[in-house]
């Protein structure tokens, strides 16, 4: 017990630093981008795209991104995928299902980020590498 009491104790520190200081701005020549056209399954499964570019991680690297339609308060997580802070421009694809909504062809809100965890004594602090917001149309397919 006082192994996951010492984890969850250091993953809610993390999210307090995470909100607390919120994202910091990129790194100069770090970005994300979201490509214009997302695309929905016939299972509902949502896939998500574009490059992204960073810098300088010590720690685990990640993109991660959701989508909104509709009311924008309520964002579904799309996936997750490993990144590499090496310098050099690569591109991302997330694919899941959204939780509790259905999403459907048409208009929708995506939110991406490059995001690092790194180590920080005996928890990893995340660090924000890059985010963008962008207006996109899902097309089924």
């Amino acid at each position: 017990m006082p192994v996951r009491r010492t984890l969850l104790t250091a993953l809610g520190t993390a999210a307090l630093l995470c909100a607390a200081t919120g994202p910091a701005a990129a790194a100069p020549g770090e970005y994300i981008t979201v490509d214009a056209t997302g695309r929905i399954a016939a299972d509902g499964t949502v896939t998500l795209s574009g490059t992204y570019r960073c810098t300088g991680a010590t720690g685990p690297a990640f993109v991660s991104s959701s989508v909104s339609q509709g009311d924008t308060a309520r964002r579904q997580g799309i996936g997750g995928s490993a990144a590499r802070c090496d310098g050099a421009e690569h591109r991302w694809q997330n694919s899941g299902k959204p939780y509790g909504q259905t999403l459907r062809p048409g208009a929708a809100r995506v939110q991406a980020t490059v995001v690092e965890l790194r180590p920080s004594g005996i928890i990893l602090v995340p660090v924000f590498h890059a985010e963008a917001d962008r207006d996109v149309t899902l097309v089924q397919g």
